[in-house]
């Protein structure tokens, strides 16, 4: 049964992430950069830990959505279909609001409901970090990653960051 629900989670997540892109990023702009490009970035930067998240996941760029992928890293949240309804609990927690959000917590819920104590403190580690599910980390990717996510956990960031 868990594996079924796993592979309609899938399908799901898969087909809804290219419908959100469609449909709800249609304003922004891709920002046309290949995962070897940010493997050039500087050691330690937000770009070379995109570009090491995309090697060591085997994942390729998707266009309009690579903020998520920078919200991975920021975060420490995996990958695996359970992290990602989690992903969505903890930018719910920092005050993200969106019909694909509330769609994924609730169909993610009701299909994983044994992650239910991972999802209730993805939402509260959202809600002890500094709202940053609307920057535009494009602007930040030579920014130390290290430095950037303490400063969400510390909310030390400054509201110079240019936003989505």
């Amino acid at each position: 049964m868990r594996g079924l629900r796993l592979k309609f989670m899938l399908f799901v997540y898969n087909w809804s992430t290219q419908v959100y892109s469609e449909l709800f990023k249609g304003h922004v702009k891709a920002w046309g950069i290949s995962k070897e490009e940010f493997l050039t970035y500087p050691e330690g930067s937000i770009g070379a830990a995109l570009g090491a998240f995309y090697q060591e996941k085997g994942f390729d760029v998707m266009p309009k959505l690579e903020n998520h992928d920078v919200f991975h890293i920021l975060t420490e949240t995996g990958t695996a279909i359970h992290d990602e309804i989690a992903m969505q609990y903890l930018l719910f927690g920092n005050g993200k609001i969106s019909l694909y959000l509330l769609g994924m917590l609730l169909i993610g819920t009701l299909l994983f409901p044994e992650h239910g104590r991972y999802y209730l403190n993805s939402f509260r580690k959202g809600k002890r970090m500094q709202r940053f599910y609307d920057i535009a980390f494009k602007d930040y990717l030579l920014e130390s990653r290290q430095a950037f996510q303490l400063s969400l956990y510390n909310k030390t960031i400054h509201t110079t960051y240019n936003t989505i």
